[in-house]
């Protein structure tokens, strides 16, 4: 085995720990990736060895190691943090009644840098954005900003899978879609990524080097699909929703303006970092 697939493998064994949870064995994980038991067991061991798993003896499987979280942590200090983010997702999901997040644009992805939520009002966890900006409101936002050349290279590198009823799937009605996200200034999915799911997002900008406004992230907050738009669905509360990301993104591009924009404040106990 060459040092390259060594690498993507030990990657792939990673992925499969963190979407099953804790607890997930060495045989799980070999009949999930095909792989044969011994090599499963080579690959387990180097990441436990290195911290990135931990072998939990009571479940005889495996969890996440203490390297994870350091990763995260050494992510969102390269990005775009505005100061204060915490009051500012707590205030955006008070308005809207509805789970707030904030993503920060990494060149073409996206990465989860922080949300608010609770029992009533949850955020959905994403594994991975590659293949699904598309379908989703945050994803929309930064597709509708590239260039032609960076939106092909993007969609050839991502296709358009469907991931629910509503998916975008032809490339000509995405091109409608995110025109139209550029004449709102706001981007939505209605199901598109979840059946059940909407979101709505509004764009974080900040002057770029040539002096044009620089789309670094967003703030997008997500209700529950309702049928036939009835009470509680982003088309009964659109305006409510709409008001509220549009203002919680304007005042995080105010303080990424601000003297000091770095950091992370925690917005309380009931949220944590996402990506």
């Amino acid at each position: 085995m060459s040092a390259l697939s060594s690498v993507h493998r030990a990657l792939q064994v990673l992925e499969v720990v963190a979407a099953a949870g804790d607890g997930i064995t060495a045989k799980a994980v070999a009949r999930r990736l095909e792989y044969n038991l011994s090599t499963t067991y080579h690959l387990l061991d180097s990441l436990v060895s290195d911290g990135y798993l931990v072998r939990l003896e009571t479940s005889r499987g495996f969890g996440l190691g203490p390297k994870v979280p350091a990763l995260q942590d050494r992510l969102v200090a390269q990005l775009a943090v505005p100061r204060g983010l915490g009051r500012i997702l707590r205030s955006v999901h008070r308005a809207a009644e509805a789970g707030t997040l904030y993503t920060a644009f990494r060149g073409e992805d996206v990465v989860v840098v922080a949300h608010d939520d609770c029992a009533s009002h949850p955020v959905p966890v994403i594994s991975s954005w590659r293949g699904a900006l598309h379908a989703t409101a945050v994803g929309k936002l930064l597709l509708a900003e590239c260039e032609d050349g960076v939106r092909t290279a993007v969609l050839s590198r991502d296709g358009l899978p469907s991931l629910a009823y509503r998916t975008i799937t032809d490339r000509a009605d995405l091109d409608r879609e995110l025109e139209a996200v550029r004449r709102r200034g706001v981007a939505t999915d209605r199901g598109e990524f979840h059946e059940r799911l909407a979101c709505l997002a509004a764009p974080v900008r900040v002057p770029g080097e040539l002096g044009g406004p620089t789309l670094v992230g967003a703030v997008a907050v997500a209700v529950p699909v309702v049928p036939a738009g009835g009470p509680g669905s982003i088309a009964d509360r659109r305006d409510r929703l709409e008001r509220a990301v549009r203002a919680g993104a304007d005042r995080a591009a105010g303080a990424l303006l601000a003297p000091v924009s770095a950091g992370w404040e925690s917005p309380g106990p009931s949220a944590a970092r996402r990506g």
